[in-house]
């Protein structure tokens, strides 16, 4: 399997090259972890490997069955609950954050806590408190039910309406019109966000965005790159979980940029091979919670198929890192044992 930068739309193929021009991947790039999801899956593993199993995981701690699985068979035990973790052991927030109530309820059990939340979406959660702090109603663009989402209403919760999509806007009801904002869940899909602030905006025109927008860096460039290729690919197969919002955000991306169809999978073992008939060009992504080698497992897959030539279509660098939680430097463990004691 080889990769070759992809060529520009005026090239032709020739020889060996126009040979195999009936059958190409189109690799994205970036694709994969974002530096949120690095961050927390690091996070698990070190302090697995500081203070021994188990560590519990409020909610995944990303949103990939491949992820979370190898971390369970390492000792990580995930909960849904604050109660359902022993007094006096650890518990780590997962990348999407909690409300503020979460962490009182830790603090009731006696809970040492790590907090693995991507610093992304806390800049989130502290442009709710301070624009809830200025006493302006706050729109959150979001889908209900969502771990983020729950987790920024928790943060001024007599403050935010959730907007889930253009069609509830004519449902919003704010307190004073000329103090109102819109914030925005990090995983939506650019194109589906801006169209819900259009609609908010035509029935509150003195409605303000925040500082900085709120869909995170790496779910922007992972669309930008499927938008990229999307005309070009008969199919666009993505992997990632079906919980992961921003993976699911990619398959809708792909169909809107032209593609013929658009599958998620969690890995290769779900590819149908009817999906190939009639199909000469493949775009291949991943989620931002998505390991790379679950996208060499599809990548095999399909050179094994005839899908040989590999072609990068390149739509930004990713330099991003992200400290671990500084609870990580701490002796947790004494912590626990102090707080059981109390």
């Amino acid at each position: 399997m080889t990769a070759t930068s992809r060529p520009s739309p005026a090239a032709t193929p020739s020889g060996d090259a126009a040979r195999r021009a009936g059958k190409r991947v189109l690799l994205a790039a970036p694709r994969g972890y974002c530096a949120g999801v690095d961050r927390a899956v690091i996070a698990v593993e070190k302090a697995l490997e500081q203070y021994g199993a188990p560590i519990y995981v409020r909610h995944e701690i990303v949103h990939n069955k491949h992820v979370v699985k190898t971390l369970e068979n390492k000792g990580a035990i995930f909960v849904d609950r604050t109660a359902e973790v022993p007094e006096g052991s650890i518990v780590m927030f997962s990348a999407h954050g909690v409300a503020p109530v979460v962490h009182d309820e830790a603090a009731e059990r006696k809970l040492a806590t790590i907090d693995a939340t991507c610093p992304l979406v806390t800049k989130v959660h502290k442009e709710a408190v301070r624009f809830a702090d200025e006493d302006y109603d706050i729109l959150l663009i979001g889908h209900e039910g969502h771990e983020e989402v729950i987790g920024t209403s928790g943060e001024a919760p007599d403050h935010i309406t959730l907007v889930d999509g253009p069609e509830d806007v004519a449902n919003v009801e704010v307190r004073d019109e000329s103090k109102v904002v819109w914030l925005s869940q990090t995983t939506l899909s650019v194109d589906e966000t801006m169209e819900t602030v259009d609609a908010l905006k035509e029935k509150f025109p003195l409605l303000i965005a925040p500082p900085s927008d709120d869909i995170c860096y790496a779910t922007q460039n992972r669309q930008i790159a499927v938008k990229q290729m999307g005309a070009d690919a008969d199919l666009v197969i993505v992997v990632g979980s079906r919980n992961s919002s921003n993976s699911v955000r990619l398959v809708e991306v792909a169909l809107g940029a032209g593609a013929r169809a658009s599958h998620l999978v969690d890995e290769a073992a779900e590819i149908d091979e009817a999906w190939l008939d009639g199909v000469s060009t493949v775009g291949v992504t991943s989620g931002a919670s998505v390991p790379e080698v679950l996208v060499d497992g599809v990548l095999e897959w399909l050179s094994q198929r005839g899908f040989e030539d590999v072609e990068i279509v390149k739509a930004a660098e990713e330099s991003i890192t992200f400290s671990l939680p500084k609870e990580l430097r701490r002796d947790l463990r004494a912590e626990a044992a102090a707080l059981s004691q109390q």
